[in-house]
């Protein structure tokens, strides 16, 4: 992983994946700085710990080179979930691509990833009320 890891521009653990990494376990947010910046220190890169798996909300914690930044965001009650890190690790990658800076890049990932949830959620909704009338 340490060779992988260190010539990344980014790499984006959910909360699982982070404790795995780390070996140590996320019991809250308070938690999530001191994950991420083991794992940054130790392989050499900067890291998105995402919180989706959180049960309050969905907020992901950026650290990079011993700076942290918070990407707050309420969690959105969907079961369409399934995918929603792959996107916006996909997403992210698009936005560095187009030469907007890391924490730009991860904003307006993250605001897709939200955008695309709620339109799934209404969609999922009027999709239930056609089929009853």
């Amino acid at each position: 992983m340490k060779k992988l890891f260190s010539i990344a521009t980014l790499i984006t653990p959910n909360i699982p994946e982070a404790q795995v990494i780390s070996g140590i376990i996320i019991e809250s947010k308070d938690d999530m700085p001191r994950v991420a910046k083991q794992i940054g220190d130790e392989y050499g890169c900067a890291v998105l710990l995402k919180g989706g798996h959180s049960r309050d909300n969905a907020d992901d914690l950026l650290y990079v080179n011993g700076d942290i930044t918070w990407f707050e965001s309420k969690r959105i009650d969907n079961p369409n979930t399934h995918g929603t890190g792959c996107t916006l690790s996909s997403a992210i990658a698009a936005n560095l691509a187009k030469g907007f800076s890391l924490e730009m890049s991860i904003k307006l990932a993250k605001e897709y990833i939200l955008s695309n949830l709620k339109l799934s959620h209404y969609q999922q909704f009027y999709n239930y009320l056609i089929s009853k009338y």
